[in-house]
């Protein structure tokens, strides 16, 4: 999943820098699903920021070409995956469309915008993934369109069990640029968190459901 150790060191040092990842382990978030988290991570924060946004697309379009070759098209998962997919597609000279998390409700009600044609090869953009969810929601909607999955890419992963899982049920090969294990290395190395605070961390990677609880 992950190509190069020091960009996803580098990545990971960048959204700290940003606070598109918030570390709180003694007072943590609570997401939709009920669950007590430690960290909380809003990667759209990434497009504020010219530096880090260059560089995150950089390594995008790196890991693309190295790992899959060229694609025909770039899809982004909306919403998060579309601004920065939209720059992916454009450093690459390549087509760019997105799926929606639903089709529209009038028009055309397309679950898919953009211009594209059946046995093209495709590849999906997120911005995270934790359980892989909506991003597999996206990639059956562009083959049920007759679109050709290559891999998907995203910014950054927790390496939940759950979601290694769902990508191999669903024959998709995915990487990131950098992962929950990365960030946490990264975090200790700028005194962002303790080494008592990375075993908290660590309990609540391997059960998250009951972590805090």
């Amino acid at each position: 999943m992950i190509l190069n150790k020091d960009k996803a060191l580098k990545v990971a040092e960048f959204l700290l820098q940003i606070k598109a990842v918030k570390l709180q382990p003694s007072d943590p978030f609570i997401w939709a699903s009920g669950w007590h988290s430690p960290i909380y991570c809003d990667n759209r924060k990434v497009l504020s920021y010219p530096k880090v946004r260059t560089y995150i697309r950089q390594v995008f379009v790196e890991v693309i070409l190295e790992k899959y070759g060229k694609p025909d098209v770039i899809a982004g998962v909306a919403t998060g995956g579309i601004a920065i997919g939209a720059l992916v597609a454009e450093e690459l000279g390549l087509p760019f469309i997105y799926v929606r998390s639903s089709a529209k409700a009038h028009g055309m009600q397309n679950l898919i915008e953009g211009a594209y044609e059946k046995g093209q090869n495709v590849i999906v953009i997120e911005d995270l993934i934790s359980t892989g969810g909506s991003s597999l929601k996206a990639v059956d909607a562009l083959r049920s369109s007759g679109l050709t999955i290559k891999g998907l890419v995203a910014i950054f992963s927790y390496n939940f069990s759950t979601a290694i899982e769902n990508f191999e049920n669903h024959q998709c090969d995915y990487s990131v640029l950098t992962d929950y294990d990365h960030l946490i290395t990264q975090a200790i190395e700028e005194n962002y968190i303790t080494k008592y605070d990375k075993e908290s961390l660590t309990q609540w990677r391997e059960s998250p459901e009951t972590w805090n609880k």
